[in-house]
């Protein structure tokens, strides 16, 4: 009896995805949506997104009356990676706390989806010539960030992944210098 509420609401309340989109969700960046399906799982029939995260050899299916509350997202708009940027450019903000709390905190930054969080992961993480180096940890959590924004600037500019992150380095050198 449970299943059809869910059926009539999923039909009423259709997620704003299609096939071929490009989506972000959250624990994982940049992906596209390569087709929806049907399949029958505990004998509730479910449609599903699957969601192929060509980069990391990924396929997610997500039920798709569960896209939204799961996070799922469409890629930002040209706005929000202007705030990104422009987030870029800021003053680095690294609170006194343990890096133990502190890599919990950016963790969770990168894993929000939140492009915005993201590029203030970046921000915060990033180390000019004349700086000390970083921690293998530092180093991981700051690769993560920096993939996961270039992926989705190139994907909303509809340029090559490399072409975007030479661009968020130029805009980081130029703020360090």
């Amino acid at each position: 009896m449970a299943t059809k509420p869910t059926k009539s609401a999923k039909s009423s309340k259709k997620a704003p995805f299609r096939k071929d989109d490009y989506i972000v969700y959250p624990a994982h960046g940049v992906g596209q949506i390569t087709s929806i399906e049907e399949q029958e799982v505990a004998g509730a029939k479910l449609e599903l997104f699957v969601v192929s995260f060509e980069k990391d050899k990924m396929t997610l299916r997500v039920p798709t009356a569960k896209a939204t509350t799961s996070g799922m997202r469409p890629l930002s708009d040209k706005d929000t990676i202007g705030k990104a940027l422009d987030t870029l450019n800021g003053r680095a903000r690294v609170k006194r706390v343990m890096w133990s709390r502190r890599a919990q905190e950016y963790e969770q930054k990168i894993n929000s989806g939140d492009l915005v969080s993201i590029a203030e992961v970046v921000r915060d993480l990033h180390r000019g010539e004349d700086q000390p180096e970083q921690s293998y940890s530092e180093r991981q959590l700051y690769e993560a960030a920096f993939e996961r924004l270039a992926r989705e600037v190139a994907a909303v500019e509809k340029i090559d992944e490399s072409k975007a992150a030479e661009k968020l380095s130029t805009v980081l050198i130029k703020r360090a210098a």
